[in-house]
């Protein structure tokens, strides 16, 4: 990870602050690790980590966000593409624009991202239905739809455990 106020430790993995860091300083570095822990070639290979890499890195939007974290086919990361920002409760998230952006990516699995702005991940008829809907489009191009991931302040929902994909 790479902040300014960071120098590398003497162990691996491990960081010494260089100067005083603020609330604000700390959140950036969060979010920085949190989309690096999900960067291109990462293996994803425990559900929780992946849900603790989301919550952090969209926990803070105050607007609803639909995004495509998209694996080969050994489940590493090829890419993170957020495809919506709208206002509260209004998702619009068209099937073919999710499937154009698989097909450029080559992705073989998909994992689906709703952040919901509110402070309830519980996922709605509506959460459930658009992840049956994009699962279809997607299984119609041989790419695989782990989950639907719903993040919020407090956590993460997987759909996908819940049994709706």
């Amino acid at each position: 990870m790479k902040y300014p106020k960071l120098k590398a430790g003497k162990t691996p993995d491990t960081y010494a602050m260089e100067s005083p860091v603020s609330e604000a300083d700390i959140l950036q570095m969060a979010q920085q690790l949190a989309m690096y822990r999900l960067s291109k070639g990462r293996a994803l290979t425990e559900r929780r980590l992946v849900f603790s890499h989301l919550q952090t890195l969209l926990q803070f939007h105050e607007y609803e966000v639909f995004a495509l974290l998209l694996l080969d086919i050994e489940h590493r990361v090829i890419g993170f593409r957020e495809i919506f920002r709208g206002p509260l409760e209004v998702t619009c998230v068209s099937p073919r624009e999710v499937v154009k952006i698989a097909l450029e990516h080559n992705a073989a699995a998909v994992i689906l991202v709703h952040k919901h702005p509110s402070s309830d991940s519980d996922s709605s008829q509506a959460d459930c239905a658009l992840a049956k809907v994009l699962k279809n489009a997607l299984n119609k191009i041989g790419t695989q739809t782990l989950d639907h991931v719903v993040v919020d302040h407090e956590g993460c929902v997987s759909l996908a455990e819940r049994g709706y994909l």
